[in-house]
Order: structure tokens, then sequence, then C-alpha cells
């Protein structure tokens, strides 16, 4: 054997295999980051459809009672509809029996938490017209 013809030596193989170990604990690092935030993302997807699709209940309902209600939307989602009353219009006279009440503008705040190692909550806020309580009840 010449010179030019040696190989590797153990020392010199030893250090490409720590090379390389390190750069395959990184790149799965990185695989099982990106996997992890992606699973993050879509519990938030998730989230916000559900919040929409209670605000559209109330919507389509068209009973908005000013007051707080909440329960549980199954798969580890737990829901919140809070309906406050921020405008009611006023009419010079009382409204005769068996006439509808008056227009009123509502806050609605729907949230949908859920526990994801750490709670994490989406909330939809916005401002609904329906109609005002009748006065004698």
């Amino acid at each position: 054997m010449t010179q030019g013809e040696r190989g590797f030596t153990l020392l010199e193989v030893l250090v490409a295999f720590i090379i390389a170990a390190l750069a395959l604990g990184a790149l799965f690092r990185g695989t099982l980051d990106g996997l992890r935030t992606t699973q993050v993302a879509s519990r938030y997807e998730q989230a916000v459809t559900r919040a929409q699709s209670h605000l559209a209940a109330l919507t389509v309902a068209g009973s908005l009672v000013p007051g707080d209600r909440q329960g549980d939307d199954g798969d580890g989602f737990h829901w919140r509809v809070r309906i406050t009353p921020l405008i009611v219009a006023r009419t010079a006279a009382p409204s005769p029996p068996g006439s509808r009440n008056a227009p009123a503008l509502y806050a609605v705040s729907v949230a949908v938490s859920w526990m994801d190692g750490s709670p994490r909550t989406v909330e939809l806020d916005s401002e609904r017209i329906g109609l005002a309580p009748q006065s004698g009840s």
C-alpha cells in the first residue's frame, strides 16, 4: 500500500458518524415540531368552525336572549355564549298587545376552549340585531 491509498482512520469514521447522528437528530426534531404545529393548527381550525356554527345558530334561531350559556361540543371542546343587550330602540307610545317588540342591538361573544397541553381558547365577538324582550315579562 502506498501513502495515497490509505483508508480512513477510526477517528475519522467516528467523527463522520457523530456528524451524521447530529444531522439526523435535527431532521427528526424538525419533523416532530412540524407535525405538532400542524396538529395545533388543526385544533384551532376546528374551534373556529365550531364558534362560527354557534354564532350562525343564534342568528338563524332569531332568539337572542341576554345571558350566558355553555356546554360541551364533544372531542374535548367546550363552548360559551354570552349575549348582552347594547341598544334598544325607543318608541314614543307603548306597543299594543300582540304587536312585535322593538328591535335591539346585542353584543354576542362565542368562545370555544380546549386543552392541548395548556388551555387554549378561540373567541368570536359580534353584534346582532334581535327583538327586545317584552316589557311585561
